[in-house]
C-alpha cells in the first residue's frame, strides 16, 4: 500500500507585520503607450511618424512624448521655454492637453479590458492590473488577444507584462516596451525569463524607487533589479524602511501590494488650475476660486461623498524673483460635511478672502495658481448627524438639477454667476484638439 504525503506548503515570510507566501498567481499589467500623444494622433493621422508633445495646463511644460519626440532628448516636465528652438528646428508638434478626450478613450480601454477578465484594477488613466489566474498555458496567448483586441477596438498600442507580483509584472511590462525580443508581451512567470530581464533593468526603473533611494542602492553596489531582488530582507528595511523591505519581497515573487480590484474609497481629492493671466483682483480670484470649489463638489457627489475638511490655496509665480511673491493657504472644517455646490462656493471664498493681500503699488500681486483640496471625505450614508443641524434653505434639488442640465448639454452649460462671465482666470490651452468623443458640437463635419 503505497505511502500518502502531504504536500508542503512554500516557505512563509514575514514582511513588517504581514505574514506573506510564494504566488504563482499571474498579474498582468496592460500599458498604454504614450497614452495621451496615442490618443491624439487616433483623430489627427497627420500626427503620425512626426515628433509631438503633450503640454501641461497652461501649455507651461511637457506631460507626454512620441517615440519620435524622446529620440530628440525631450524630457518629462521640460518647460516649453527651454526647448522652443529645438522644436522649430524639428518640426516638433505642440498640444495641449485635452482631458475629456484622454479620460473617455480610457474609459472605453477598460471596457475591452473588462471581457477578458473578470477581475480588473485600473491604477490610472493608461494601466490597469489584469488577474489572468485560471488561463494555465494559454495566459501568454490570452495576454497577446487581449493586446490586439485593445488595438482593434480603440485604435491605442498597448504593452502587457504578466508576473506572480505587481512589482515584476511592471518590471515585465517595461522589458515588453523595451526588448522587441518579447513583441509586446513579457511573460516573467518562468524564472529563467526572469532572471534574464532583471539582470538587464537598471534599479532607477524598478517601480518605486525614487532618486534619493536609487543613490543609496548605488552605493551598495545595487546597479540592477536582479541585485536588489537578492539584498537581504532586514538591509532593505534598514536602507529604506518597511517600503523597501517589501519591494525587496516582491521582487522575490512574494506579493505585498494587494490587487484591488473594488476601488478603495477615495481618501480626498483636489481640483487646481493655473491661471492663463495672471489674477491681479480678489474678484478674478474669487471666480477662479468658486469655479474650482463647483467642480470639487459635483466631483463629490459623483462618488457619493461629502467632505469634512477644504483647504483653499493661491499662490504668486515662484519662477519670477523680479515680481511681488506672496502665497496663501487655510484649512477650514466644514459643518455639516457637504457636497453641495453653495456650501462648498460659500465657504471656499470666504477662506480666500481672509488670505487676500494687494500689491503696495495698487496693481496686485498677479496670481498665477489657486486650488481646493478637500479630505475627510465619508459616503453620504455616513455622513455624522449633527444635533443642533443648521437652517438649510437650499434645497439639494437645486444641484441635482444643476447636474442634469450640464450633464445633459455638456460642462459649464449652467454655472454659479460667482464664476463669471468673461474668464480672463481660465487656463490657457492654445494648442487643444477637440473633443471628438463627448462634445458633439465638436465632431468634424463634412461639407458637400
Amino acid at each position: 500500500m503505497g505511502s500518502c504525503r502531504r504536500r508542503r506548503a512554500p516557505p512563509a515570510h514575514r514582511i513588517g507585520a504581514v505574514l506573506v507566501e510564494q504566488s504563482d498567481r499571474p498579474i498582468a499589467l496592460i500599458d498604454c503607450n504614450n497614452f495621451y500623444v496615442s490618443c491624439e494622433r487616433l483623430f489627427d493621422m497627420s500626427l503620425r511618424g512626426i515628433p509631438v508633445i503633450v503640454l501641461s495646463n497652461n501649455d507651461g511644460a511637457v506631460v507626454a512624448r512620441s517615440d519620435e519626440s524622446k529620440a530628440l532628448g525631450i524630457r518629462m516636465a521640460e518647460p516649453v521655454f527651454k526647448i522652443r528652438d529645438l522644436m522649430k528646428r524639428h518640426g516638433v508638434k505642440a498640444m495641449s492637453s485635452n482631458y475629456a478626450l484622454y479620460g473617455d478613450v480610457s474609459r472605453r480601454v477598460s471596457e475591452v479590458l473588462h471581457s477578458y477578465s473578470p477581475r480588473l484594477e485600473t491604477y490610472s488613466i493608461d494601466e490597469s492590473f489584469v488577474d489572468l489566474s485560471g488561463f494555465g498555458d494559454r495566459m501568454e496567448t490570452h495576454a497577446a488577444q487581449m493586446r490586439d483586441a485593445v488595438r482593434t477596438e480603440t485604435g491605442i498600442p498597448t504593452c502587457v507584462g504578466i508576473a506572480p507580483t505587481k512589482t515584476l509584472a511592471k518590471l515585465a511590462n517595461y522589458a515588453a516596451k523595451k526588448n522587441p525580443l518579447f513583441s509586446g508581451v513579457c511573460n516573467l512567470m518562468d524564472q529563467d525569463v526572469r532572471d534574464y530581464v532583471m539582470r538587464r533593468i537598471p534599479i532607477g526603473e524598478i517601480w518605486g524607487v525614487g532618486s534619493a533611494t536609487e543613490a543609496k542602492l548605488k552605493a551598495q553596489g545595487i546597479d540592477s533589479a536582479a541585485e536588489l531582488r537578492d539584498l537581504p530582507l532586514a538591509l532593505g528595511r534598514k536602507i529604506g524602511t518597511v517600503v523597501l523591505e517589501r519591494l525587496v519581497a516582491e521582487l522575490r515573487g512574494l506579493p505585498c501590494i494587494d490587487f484591488e480590484d473594488v476601488p478603495p474609497q477615495r481618501k480626498g481629492m483636489a481640483v487646481t488650475r493655473s491661471a492663463g493671466t495672471p489674477m491681479t483682483s480678489f474678484d478674478t480670484l474669487a471666480q477662479a476660486i468658486s469655479a474650482h470649489a463647483t467642480r470639487a463638489a459635483e466631483k463629490l457627489r459623483q462618488h457619493g461623498l461629502v467632505a469634512g475638511t477644504m483647504t483653499v490655496f493661491y499662490h504668486t509665480n515662484p519662477h519670477k524673483p523680479d515680481r511681488p511673491r506672496h502665497s496663501f493657504s487655510r484649512s477650514i472644517r466644514l459643518r455639516p460635511m457637504s457636497n453641495h455646490t453653495f456650501d462648498l462656493v460659500d465657504a471656499a471664498v470666504a477662506a480666500a478672502r481672509k488670505g487676500w493681500k494687494g500689491d503696495p503699488s495698487g496693481n496686485g500681486y498677479g496670481y498665477t495658481k489657486a486650488g481646493i483640496i478637500l479630505d475627510d471625505l465619508l459616503s453620504e450614508a455616513d455622513r455624522p448627524a449633527m444635533l443642533f443641524p443648521p437652517d438649510r434653505p437650499r434645497d439639494a434639488r437645486l444641484t441635482d438639477a444643476l447636474d442634469a442640465i450640464n450633464d445633459r448639454f455638456g460642462k459649464k452649460t449652467m454655472v454659479l454667476a460667482r464664476e463669471g462671465v468673461s474668464r480672463t482666470w481660465a487656463t490657457k490651452a492654445d494648442h487643444r484638439s477637440p473633443r471628438y468623443t463627448t462634445r458633439i458640437s465638436e465632431l468634424p463635419t463634412l461639407k458637400v
